[in-house]
């Protein structure tokens, strides 16, 4: 299906076998859309700088978010930046305009907090996107679901690449090991969303589409810092019998983020514009299933976490050499990228390089 036929399938199956059971989003076989507008809001991320300018690069507006100031009262909030990471996409296509909401951050106190700040209305969201089932990338969702709710629209579908996203994960890197959480079934379930597996490339919201699960293509590592249990405890964690069959029959096993997914736009005239979330599986990896689903080569934009902030130099220089390969208008690294890359980056491909804070929207036209 292309257009908005997969969200539409995914939405009306939702329905009618009921709240919470998962459906399966439909495999983009035609077109992806082509949109005219696409604004990326960093709703959480690392950190903040209230007092840089906004600007204008190129074709690109940047926006950065200042102070919680307004009206005739001094401010009583400001923006709170966490190792997590929520992104927020309106676009545009003609007279349409859709809203996704892609990943939550560490914390809902964050999630919430930012998104009354700049401006998100519940209401108007189409879809959710999960990249994967890390706590950084979930930890905000339950919570928001419970401010939210009565606010959402009915059915509103979440897109995740997988069961593997349910599992319960302990952290086996450094600096410290422990429990690292799972997502909550019974708070989507409480919460009416339509969970809705897109383990190969499906078309979210009208207007965007999830790239289905990433194929290890290129010279990257898979990075798996922790590791996924197997199986359900009191309602929390993964059903075995819905997992790889390698998987199935273990109790513990390295993560190998089969289930991350990334979400991407077709800008009309200018190309994709990739949310890469994390990138456990390869920030260029990443891009070219996005490129694969959608059959277009030109890359506008890269923006997400492209997690090189554990691996040295060398590999660190590779992933700016490929990028460079790829000549993508516009790389603007969040979250787990690490100082190392930006620093490089901004030495060899400084035109290209885009600096991102919590709070800072970018947008993109044709």
């Amino acid at each position: 299906m292309c257009g908005g036929g997969a969200a539409l399938f995914s939405a009306v199956v939702a329905a009618l076998i009921g709240g919470g059971k998962p459906v399966r989003a439909e495999t983009v076989t035609g077109k992806v859309p082509e949109i005219d507008r696409v604004a990326v809001r960093v709703v959480v991320d690392s950190y903040q700088f209230a007092v840089a300018p906004s600007r204008k690069v190129s074709d690109v507006e940047i926006e950065h978010f200042g102070w919680g100031i307004g009206g005739d009262k001094p401010p009583s909030k400001t923006l709170i930046s966490e190792f997590g990471l929520s992104m927020h996409v309106e676009s545009q296509r003609g007279a349409e305009t859709r809203h996704v909401l892609v990943d939550f951050g560490f914390t809902p106190d964050a999630l919430v907090n930012n998104a009354n700040l700049v401006g998100i209305d519940p209401a108007a969201l189409d879809a959710l996107v999960l990249s994967h089932g890390h706590y950084d990338h979930f930890g905000g969702l339950a919570g928001f679901l419970k401010q939210n709710n009565g606010k959402l629209k009915a059915k509103l579908p979440i897109y995740i690449g997988g069961e593997d996203a349910f599992c319960s994960r302990e952290w086996t890197a450094p600096p410290v090991r422990g429990d690292f959480g799972a997502l909550d079934r019974k708070a989507l379930e409480g919460a009416d969303v339509a969970v809705t597996y897109a383990e190969g490339p499906a078309v979210v919201a009208d207007h965007g589409f999830t790239t289905g699960h990433i194929g290890q293509t290129s010279f990257e590592k898979l990075l798996s810092p922790s590791a996924m249990k197997i199986g359900v405890d009191h309602g929390i964690g993964c059903y075995a019998d819905k997992l790889p069959e390698d998987e199935r029959t273990q109790a513990v096993v390295p993560d190998q983020f089969r289930h991350e997914i990334a979400t991407a736009f077709n800008l009309k005239g200018r190309g994709l514009i990739v949310l890469t979330s994390c990138s456990h599986r390869g920030v260029i990896n990443a891009i070219k299933q996005a490129q694969v689903a959608s059959g277009i080569s030109k890359v506008h934009a890269v923006i997400g976490g492209f997690h090189l902030a554990p691996y040295k130099e060398g590999y660190v220089r590779d992933t700016i050499t490929a990028l460079k390969g790829i000549d993508i208008d516009y790389v603007i690294p969040l979250h787990c990228t690490g100082e190392p890359f930006y620093e490089m980056a901004k030495a060899e491909m400084p035109n290209k390089l885009l600096r991102s804070y919590t709070g800072t929207r970018f947008i993109f036209t044709a």
